[in-house]
Formats: structure tokens, C-alpha cells, sequence
């Protein structure tokens, strides 16, 4: 009986909640009436009425695996921008299970370089350094989107420092490729997009870029939809878990999402967010709907957030590639982008959108 109570019941019930919740087939389920689901149709409403003055492409909150609201065009095909590094840390976790990549190992065991060399204690920056921001390697990245001002090169030791820098991303992506023998998009289609059924996936879009005579490693960009990023999120909400198979083991799912750079003191999510594994993190201290929350955040508008506490994932994309008319006669184009404030304030209302709150 104790063995019973110890180890096979805790395996069944394991079991039967994981075939209770609701995934998505082909298509996304919907919450016909979001008072079933404890949200306020008029507030929802509020919402849809906010993010149509926002240059918001598509936006998609999933409820227990249900739509609970849907906005824009969200089959659309568009680069995640820097949520790309999340969906690496994801791709990470089967090779680093598997003892194909060794977090420990340096960049000069793996003998990484760039142009111009690096320096001695750059070298001694291991893989876990780069993909928690804290290498110490401020050499050029290929591509924009480096902190505006970096420490002298040298300065720091690996570990020692967090600066969101491009350099430790496209190496870890470069990394990745070089120790599993895989390219990272194939990585992508086979390991995530095929067996959660991404609708709109598209191997021939996946393509990387940079300058590279800057730096001899190119980012690795990704075009998802913001559907198929939902499902993203929700992997991530089940802990690496679809539908009974465990595509992203369980313990690295929770690690990827765990604080490593603390929130910046004075702030608080959804206003402000610390450093995990390639994830932001909301303070462990966070009570409330944002409570254990985490997100991957791309520049102009590229959002997955995860809500554990209240069983949500939210996608949210703008389409910088396509530009708004600024003109009366709809010429020109202008830069479209919804910052971190408009974001947070999507946030707010979707929170605020629980009856009785």
C-alpha cells in the first residue's frame, strides 16, 4: 500500500491531469462566452477597443487552452524579432538532456572566435554565460539590438556582469548547430513546429542575417505567426509537455524561466521583468495574476507572455516589414512599433477583464 500511495498514484494523477487539459489540434478551440471562463465581455471589449490604437498586427489570449480573445490578422507570417532566443532556450533543452551540449564548457574549449580574436577572459566564458546574458563578451554583434552603451571589453568577468547583448545570443545560436550537428531551423520544424501543429510554419521563410564583417556569427531569425507563437506559450505553460509527450523535458522548461538577473529594483511586472535563459522574468515575488509570469520579448511589438497563475498564454505581434501610410493620400510609410508601456498596458486590461476583479 505505501508503494502504491508513494510512487503509482502520484504517476496515475500525473497522468490523467495532463490528458485533462484542453490542446489544440489543427485548429484553436474557442470560448464561445468568456463568462464561462470568468471574463467580462464588456471589458474584453475595452481591450479590443485599446490595441485598434495600437500598431498592433494580431493579438491572441488562450485561456486552458482555448481562445479567449483573438484580434488582427493571426495567421500572418512575421519575424520575432529577440523572441527568437526564447524559442532557442526551448530547442536547448533535449541536447543539454542528452549530453550533447555541456552547459560548463567554455568558448575556448568549444574554440568560438569572432574577428580580431577574443580575449583571454572572454574565452573563459562558458555556454550557461551566454545564454543567461552574462558572458562578458562585448565584441560587435552581426546584427543591431546590443545594449546602447557597453563596458569596456575586458572589464568584466564571464558571470560576473548582465548585459543584453546580440554577441552571446548568435554565438550560443552558432553553439547549438556545432554540437548537435543540426541547423537550428530544422531543429525548429522538428522538434517544436511539427509536433504541436504550428498552422502556418513555413521552412522555406527561416532565414538568418547580419553583417558579417562585423561578426562572423549571424542571428538566427524566426517568422512565426501569432497563432502558432500561442502555441509556443503554451507548450511553455505545460512545461514542455503536448498532449502527453514531453517535447521540452520538464525541469529544463522550469530552469529556462527561472531568475538569474534579478528585476531591476523599483519595478515590477508587468512593468518590469528579470533574466532567466533567454526568458524574462517576472520577481519571484510578484503576487497576483502576474505571479510566476514570464516572457519572450522581440523590438517593435513581438510579445509571448505566459500567466501560469491564471492558465494564459498571450501572442502578440506588430509587422515592422509592413509600415503604416502616414500620408493623407496614403503615401509614405512610418515606423510601427508597440512599446513596452502599450504592452503592459495590454496586460493591465486583460487582467482587469476577470469578473469580479
Amino acid at each position: 500500500m505505501g508503494f502504491w500511495v508513494r510512487f503509482v498514484w502520484p504517476l496515475l494523477l500525473a497522468s490523467a491531469l495532463c490528458w485533462a487539459q484542453v490542446y489544440p489540434g489543427r485548429q484553436w478551440e474557442r470560448i464561445a462566452d468568456p463568462a464561462s471562463a470568468g471574463y467580462s465581455s464588456r471589458r474584453l471589449e475595452s481591450l479590443r477597443s485599446y490595441v485598434q490604437t495600437l500598431d498592433t498586427t494580431a493579438l491572441m489570449v488562450v485561456v486552458g487552452g482555448k481562445v479567449l480573445f483573438e484580434q488582427g490578422d493571426v495567421a500572418r507570417l512575421s519575424y520575432l524579432a529577440s523572441a527568437r532566443k526564447s524559442v532557442l532556450a526551448m530547442l536547448y533543452g533535449n541536447y543539454v538532456a542528452a549530453g550533447k551540449i555541456d552547459l560548463s564548457k567554455t568558448i575556448k574549449d568549444l574554440g568560438v572566435t569572432d574577428h580580431g580574436g577574443l580575449l583571454p577572459v572572454e574565452q573563459q566564458a562558458t555556454i550557461e554565460h551566454l545564454i543567461t546574458a552574462r558572458s562578458g563578451v562585448y565584441h560587435d554583434a552581426s546584427n543591431a539590438g546590443d545594449a546602447p552603451v557597453k563596458p569596456a571589453r575586458g572589464s568584466k568577468k564571464p558571470g560576473e556582469f548582465f548585459l543584453y547583448n546580440n554577441w552571446d545570443f548568435n554565438a550560443a545560436g552558432a553553439i547549438f548547430e556545432k554540437l548537435t550537428g543540426r541547423d537550428i531551423y530544422d531543429a525548429l520544424e522538428s522538434d517544436l513546429a511539427r509536433p504541436v501543429e504550428m498552422q502556418d510554419f513555413d521552412r522555406t521563410r527561416q532565414r538568418k542575417s547580419g553583417d558579417l564583417d562585423k561578426s562572423v556569427h549571424p542571428a538566427y531569425h524566426m517568422w512565426l505567426s501569432t497563432r502558432d507563437m500561442a502555441r509556443i506559450g503554451y507548450l511553455m505553460l505545460r512545461e514542455g509537455n503536448w498532449a502527453g509527450k514531453q517535447l521540452v523535458p520538464r525541469e529544463w522548461a522550469r530552469r529556462i524561466v527561472s531568475i538569474v538577473s534579478p528585476v531591476p529594483a523599483g519595478t515590477a511586472a508587468p512593468y518590469g521583468w528579470g533574466y532567466g535563459y533567454m526568458w524574462w522574468v517576472a520577481d519571484p515575488e510578484t503576487r497576483g495574476p502576474f505571479a510566476g509570469a514570464y516572457t519572450a520579448r522581440g523590438a517593435v511589438g513581438q510579445f509571448i507572455t505566459v500567466l501560469p497563475s491564471l492558465d494564459m498564454v498571450i501572442a502578440h505581434k506588430t509587422d515592422p516589414q509592413g509600415g503604416q501610410a502616414n500620408g493623407p493620400d496614403g503615401a509614405g510609410r512610418r515606423a510601427i512599433q508597440v512599446n513596452n508601456e502599450e504592452y503592459s498596458a495590454i496586460l493591465a486590461l486583460i487582467a482587469a477583464a476577470r469578473r469580479g476583479r
